[in-house]
């Protein structure tokens, strides 16, 4: 019998605008997961969740909604905290044995990564990330998460445990129609040349972050 869905996720049931593609098992360093590939059905736009365990609407659970940074994910940029974020919510779920990551393809919060570079040579300049975008005529930040809760209603999740220091990203999952039982921080080792980065996530986009500025 199917569960019924508690009133902080009853969106979840009244159709999906994402479609699951495939899902495959995938060996990492730090565990054996379950890889899900996903269509948005009314962009161009395209999700991968990663997940361990049994997904279940009456279980709190560990998630993260992590935006792509071909960057810091790929490259190891030390500018930004990303990719050792990625690895330690993966390290975290692989330790619970339950948890999902919705990796969206919003690269350098939703400006691409061509956007991205040039603002990356503003910043070489002396711009911070929020002034380097605004010199170039974009938003500071473009992202949508409504899809990304999507994926996990498809997942069968309700109740979750969000890895996120953004407020905004929960505020934003909350209207979506997730019930968050509890913010997870994640702090993760902070390279010297990511330190201007951090401070303006904290001081201009109000990211609960909790560093020494030096």
């Amino acid at each position: 019998m199917k569960e019924q869905p508690t009133a902080a996720c009853l969106g979840s049931d009244q159709g999906l605008s994402v479609e699951r593609v495939a899902i495959a098992t995938l060996p990492t360093e730090w565990g054996e997961f379950k890889i899900a590939g996903y269509r948005s059905l009314t962009s161009d736009e395209e999700f991968v969740a990663l997940f361990k365990g049994e997904m279940r609407r009456d279980t709190p659970t560990l998630v993260r909604i992590h935006s792509q940074c071909l960057t810091g994910d790929v490259f190891g940029s030390t500018k930004c905290d990303c990719g050792p974020q990625l690895h330690q919510t993966m390290q975290m779920i692989e330790r619970e044995g339950r948890g999902a990551i919705v990796y969206q393809l919003q690269e350098g919060r939703g400006i691409g990564i061509l956007n991205k570079i040039r603002a990356y040579a503003l910043q070489d300049k002396g711009a911070d990330t929020v002034e380097a975008n605004e010199q170039l005529g974009l938003a500071v930040d473009l992202r949508d998460y409504k899809q990304c809760a999507e994926v996990l209603f498809d997942l069968g999740l309700c109740q979750v445990r969000v890895v996120s220091n953004n407020p905004l990203k929960l505020r934003a999952l909350e209207e979506a129609g997730l019930k968050i039982v509890e913010r997870v921080s994640i702090q993760v080792e902070q390279p010297e040349q990511a330190g201007a980065y951090l401070r303006t996530k904290k001081e201009k986009l109000g990211h609960l972050l909790d560093f020494s500025a030096g």
